[in-house]
């Protein structure tokens, strides 16, 4: 295990893609970022399936926020202001509802600028 947390997220997917080039450029988090189809995932204990629902935060304990709560991680991770929202994303309301947009986002991520519609076919149909 890393000594640093990591994100891990769908490499194949054209907006995911776009949007952890963001994160890396802009929000800068403390964290190392890797494509589920290039990581081990059975060493950081995490299941392929769970890497194709959704985003993924692994701190060095191993403990796995997914969704929401892993974009949350990844903001409090980040130096500045950043940390505030990511922290909000944790407190009820701002959870739940960050959880319901995450999943509306996730599940037409196809329609989504940059994505691509291999992005809505589960990896083993993806071209």
């Amino acid at each position: 295990m890393s000594n640093r947390p990591v994100l891990v997220y769908d490499g194949d997917c054209g907006f995911c893609t776009t949007c952890v080039r963001f994160v890396e450029r802009r929000i800068r988090p403390r964290c190392t970022v890797s494509a589920w189809q290039f990581t081990d995932l059975e060493a950081l204990g995490v299941t392929q399936e769970r890497a194709e629902h959704e985003v993924l935060w692994i701190t060095p304990a191993g403990t796995v926020y997914g969704g929401a709560q892993a974009v949350a991680k990844l903001l409090m991770s980040a130096r500045g202001p950043w940390s505030v929202p990511g922290a909000l994303l944790t407190l009820p309301p701002f959870r739940q509802a960050a959880h319901a947009v995450y999943r509306l986002v996730a599940d037409n991520r196809h329609r989504m600028p940059g994505g691509t519609a291999a992005c809505s076919l589960p990896a083993h149909l993806r071209p």
